[in-house]
């Protein structure tokens, strides 16, 4: 399954860090956004106060999270890639696992463990989803002959209970 609008493995690690730290500052914009409001004194100019200020605290923070995250999975996917010479779900599991258990080392053996277990099942979970969709749009898809099609018209006919195929008033 190669993705062929992707750019090469070297510019697409700071791609993927770049699209993680937007999507980690946008989404984590909002919320802190909404927090800032709900925790500020009442007013409506407090309250636009409190949710800029805690916009412009924590939102950073969350984008860089994310950042380093999409970077260290990226570097692993490409290392992979290289190494296998293929690119397949399998580098995006092992590389999502791989990157759990990097960014949870500083807190011990089983935090790291169980880190790399939580990133390699919800690789593996969005791989499955992404197969499972491509194999079912891609039966959606099939071309049918037109005998094929004529075939499965009267099967539907004599389905629904019609004996006889009317033919059109033209």
């Amino acid at each position: 399954m190669e993705e062929s609008n992707r750019n090469p493995c070297p510019f697409r690690i700071a791609e993927d860090c770049g699209a993680a730290f937007a999507m980690g500052i946008l989404g984590s914009g909002i919320f802190q956004a909404v927090r800032g409001f709900r925790n500020a004194p009442s007013g409506l100019g407090r309250r636009l106060a409190g949710s800029c200020v805690e916009l412009r605290s924590r939102a950073p923070l969350t984008g860089g999270s994310f950042a380093v995250w999409g970077a260290t999975f990226s570097a692993i996917d490409c290392t992979l890639i290289y190494l296998r010479r293929k690119e397949d779900p399998w580098n995006s599991v092992i590389s999502g696992a791989a990157t759990g258990g990097i960014l949870a080392a500083r807190a011990g053996l089983a935090s790291m463990a169980s880190s790399a277990l939580v990133g390699g099942v919800i690789l593996a979970l969005v791989e499955g989803m992404g197969i499972g969709v491509t194999r079912f749009s891609s039966a959606v898809y099939r071309p049918v002959s037109p005998v094929e099609r004529e075939q499965i018209f009267r099967e539907q006919q004599t389905q629904k209970g019609f004996s006889k195929v009317n033919p059109s008033p033209m």
